[in-house]
């Protein structure tokens, strides 16, 4: 597991005032690294907890299910919103929280009226993660033990830059589920799952800035990848491809349609790299001629 035993240990705290810049350029001053906090999201989660900080957790959202060490904690929201008044209950000395589900305006203002410290991060990319698991540590007190798992993370990417550096670089396709109309989400070429893509080895087969996720299956087909990576299950992926619409699909002449670790892809978290090392072993295992 990419975070390992470090990650799950409580580092002593540097006792100094620490000024925060956060994603959207607000300063957040932290008189005394916090001991209480509350990280809104998986990744802010998975963050935290790279960074040594599991013991300071009191509260997470409904969907966060990582590490174990957190279940049972006391639950501030969800998908239909996310409660000032749990989160103040909890007496947190920071609230970490991403611009997702309407997260950032329903309570960094209300929380900071309270006098309750707010961070805001946002993952786009790998690079973006990393450098949040540094800006989480300092925030917690505990700068070396973010930049030490930063780097332990940063020498296991660039082991896999290395070892893909002279293959072949698939098209490939991230899928990241279904909607009710037959399209499909797609992960965008400027997003954190397609950045952990290209990490594993492969390139975009639908080539140029696309605004939305949503693609048809028509255009995939048109597209012909030569791979798809499916963010769940086995059993999920069969159960869309081995319909008859799909059998002009070259990955599926050919067997090349992987599932990937869907937390590992859609959680802008330390366990990508995980996730980056899995697929870039598994695309290392196969022979990249098109099928005629």
């Amino acid at each position: 597991m990419a975070l390992g035993a470090a990650g799950m240990t409580l580092a002593a705290p540097v006792a100094a005032s620490e000024e925060i810049v956060d994603a959207l350029g607000r300063r957040i001053v932290l008189p005394t690294p916090p001991r209480r906090i509350v990280p809104i999201f998986a990744s802010n989660t998975e963050l935290v907890v790279a960074a040594g900080l599991t013991d300071r957790i009191v509260g997470v959202e409904a969907y966060t299910r990582f590490p174990p060490a957190i279940a049972g904690l006391p639950q501030v929201g969800g998908r239909l919103g996310f409660s000032v008044d749990r989160i103040a209950g909890l007496r947190p000395d920071l609230v970490i929280v991403t611009p997702a589900r309407q997260a950032v305006h329903q309570l960094v203002d209300p929380l900071e009226r309270l006098g309750i410290p707010v961070m805001v991060l946002t993952h786009p990319t790998l690079a973006a993660v990393l450098a949040n698991l540094r800006l989480v540590a300092r925030a917690g007190g505990v700068p070396e033990a973010g930049e030490t798992m930063a780097r332990h993370l940063e020498r296991r990417l660039a082991a896999v830059a290395a070892r893909t550096a002279s293959r072949p670089r698939p098209r490939a396709l991230m899928i990241t589920g279904r909607v009710s109309t037959g399209l499909l989400l797609v992960a965008r070429p400027d997003s954190y799952t397609a950045d952990a893509a290209r990490a594993a080895g492969t390139r975009d087969a639908l080539e140029g800035r696309r605004l939305l996720p949503q693609v048809s299956p028509e255009a995939i087909l048109r597209a012909d990848p030569d791979c798809i990576l499916f963010a769940g299950t086995e059993a999920a992926m069969r159960d869309l491809f081995d319909a008859p619409a799909w059998a002009g699909l070259a990955a599926r002449r050919t067997g090349r349609l992987f599932a990937v670790n869907r937390a590992a892809f859609l959680i802008p978290g330390p366990r990508v790299v995980d996730g980056i090392e899995a697929l870039a072993t598994r695309l290392g295992d196969v022979a990249w001629e098109r099928p005629a």
